[in-house]
């Protein structure tokens, strides 16, 4: 359940940062600490100045309060989410934490701003609030060790709201993934690192699980904007049914190939799309690049070999090469994740108009 902004990172992934970019911490680490600040006073009488935790792997962040409020049988904190050097939509964003008693354990509450999960497919259940499962094993861990602290029984409400956040996760893949109403609570490391190809990766990869639990036949890898407008109307598909692809073609693909949907539908532009019907999986432009000799071969426009990109050999080739170049990257798609899918390639210009398609 991604929280990341998807235009700003497609943006900043497209060039190399001059320095070494400094880490930063999730939404699930930013609630766990407000969530042990928090019962520091409910439990313990006062609030700490800032509060360490200890993440999955063994760091021990330590977060300043942004916020301390409490009256009778409650508690609350806030801290300031700090993104490092990610192009993170949360950065900056306040996640507070609510605590109270309760009775037979750990209770999650989604408070505003906090989304709710409503398709299946996702690893929290349809109806529960959307804090993902390390986040909440990291909250229950401060429960009890807190609980064992001092002297309380480990059965506490814990709500989390982040001011701002419903208008936040329309900037999100959560309205696509069927999670209403807010952004998501998540982390598996508790670190964020700037421009994580894994986060986006993973967010395909959720993207293909609600589909599947949704029950849909067809679904759609597009490289932009762009190109993912013109396939959604093309085939009039759901937004669900939009995997965000972008340069990973291959996180895409060989997901799908272990967890298969009946027909996929790749769309983009003619020089990522060449790059696909190349053989290349990755099509960011520092880790792949066009053939302009195969490409040429592909058509037999010797003089195509001299181009210097896509567009221009497709200036110089006419609408032929946008055809070639969507039948030989269907042939790759068949070829190597074909077995249980059924695939088809749409090329666009950057107008919006289709110049090749293959496997209606």
């Amino acid at each position: 359940m991604p929280s990341s902004a998807r235009v700003p990172i497609v943006a900043a992934m497209t060039r190399k940062p001059l320095k070494e970019l400094r880490r930063g911490w999730t939404t699930g680490a930013c609630a766990t600490a407000a969530t042990k600040a928090a019962l520091m006073r409910l439990w313990g009488c006062r609030f700490p100045a800032d509060v360490g935790i200890v993440l999955p792997k063994g760091e021990t962040p330590v977060f300043p309060l942004a916020l301390a409020e409490a009256g009778a049988g409650w508690a609350r904190a806030g801290i300031t989410k700090d993104a490092g050097d990610d192009p993170d939509v949360t950065h900056g964003a306040l996640i507070v934490v609510t605590v109270s008693a309760s009775v037979g354990g750990v209770v999650f509450k989604a408070g505003a701003g906090v989304g709710t999960v409503t398709k299946a497919g996702l690893p929290i259940g349809v109806g529960e609030p959307a804090i993902n499962p390390v986040p909440r094993q990291m909250m229950q861990g401060v429960v009890a060790d807190m609980a064992a602290r001092y002297a309380q029984r480990p059965d506490v409400v814990i709500e989390i709201s982040v001011p701002g956040g419903r208008e936040l996760a329309q900037k999100t893949w959560n309205p696509r993934l069927g999670i209403v109403d807010g952004l998501s609570i998540l982390g598996t490391t508790g670190v964020v690192r700037p421009f994580s190809c894994a986060a986006w990766i993973a967010s395909i990869h959720r993207g293909i699980d609600v589909a599947r639990a949704t029950g849909l036949t067809h679904v759609a890898g597009c490289t932009g904007a762009t190109s993912e407008r013109v396939v959604q109307t093309l085939y009039d598909l759901p937004d669900h049914a939009m995997l965000d692809m972008g340069d990973f073609s291959g996180g895409m693909l060989k997901y799908l190939a272990k967890h298969p949907v009946p027909r996929v539908t790749v769309g983009g532009g003619i020089g990522k799309m060449a790059k696909l019907a190349q053989g290349a999986v990755d099509l960011h432009s520092a880790r792949s690049q066009v053939d302009f000799a195969a490409l040429a071969a592909l058509v037999d426009r010797p003089e195509i070999a001299g181009a210097n990109t896509a567009l221009e050999a497709l200036t110089m080739a006419g609408p032929m090469l946008g055809d070639a170049v969507a039948l030989a990257a269907l042939h790759q798609l068949q070829g190597r994740f074909g077995g249980q899918m059924t695939f088809d390639t749409v090329v666009i210009d950057r107008a919006g108009a289709i110049i090749g398609r293959a496997g209606r």
